[in-house]
Parts: C-alpha cells; structure tokens; sequence
C-alpha cells in the first residue's frame, strides 16, 4: 500500500525573514525561503517555500512571476500577522509543512 502525503499546519512560524537575494529570503535560523508573488482576485500574496540549498545554488524559475518591490524583511508581531519593512500588514493564509517541504502564504491586508 502506497504511502499518503504527510500535510501538517506549522504553527512556529519564522520570527524574521530578510532578503538575501532576489527572490530569496533567510529566517533567524538561517534557512532559505523562495518567494513567488500572485495577485488572487485583486489580493497581493506572497508564496514561500523553504529550501534548504545553499542561496547561491537554488535555481530561480525566471517565469514565475515575481516582484522586485518586495519588502526587504518581514517580522513576526504576534499570531499569525507580519509587519514589512515598508510599514504594511501580511496575515498568514496558510502554514503547513507536507512531505518535509514547508510552505507559508502570506496576503496583504486591505488597510495597509
């Protein structure tokens, strides 16, 4: 009988992400989370995914769309919201960590 996916919701979330290089952020613990933009209904989101590679060896996809006015750090305030270093709000949409591959989505909140 086959294995099912293993899908857990994380709820340690990354105190601090700072970009490392385009596309790459790195959290307090020194691992590498590659962002993806996507715009859902007119709602700006931002995709990470941890990737343990080394920066200079993960493969950027130069057709996933991407943003070079992303923040150059978010911080964890409490719960499940983030403040970017440009003053704006992000909520956590999801966190969860299946087959040992970690993925946060972060949304824009209106007011910000």
């Amino acid at each position: 009988m086959a294995e099912l996916p293993s899908k857990v919701h994380v709820n340690s979330h990354p105190i601090c992400l700072r970009i490392r290089e385009h596309s790459v952020y790195e959290d307090e613990k020194q691992r590498t989370w590659v962002h993806v933009v996507v715009e859902i209904g007119g709602d700006l989101q931002v995709r990470l995914v941890q990737d343990d590679s080394p920066v200079g060896d993960i493969a950027l996809d130069t057709s996933r769309p991407t943003s070079s006015n992303m923040p150059s750090r978010w911080t964890l305030l409490h719960g499940s919201l983030y403040e970017d270093s440009k003053g704006r709000f992000w909520r956590i949409v999801h966190h969860v960590k299946e087959d040992g591959i970690e993925e946060m989505i972060l949304e824009l909140m209106d007011d910000s």
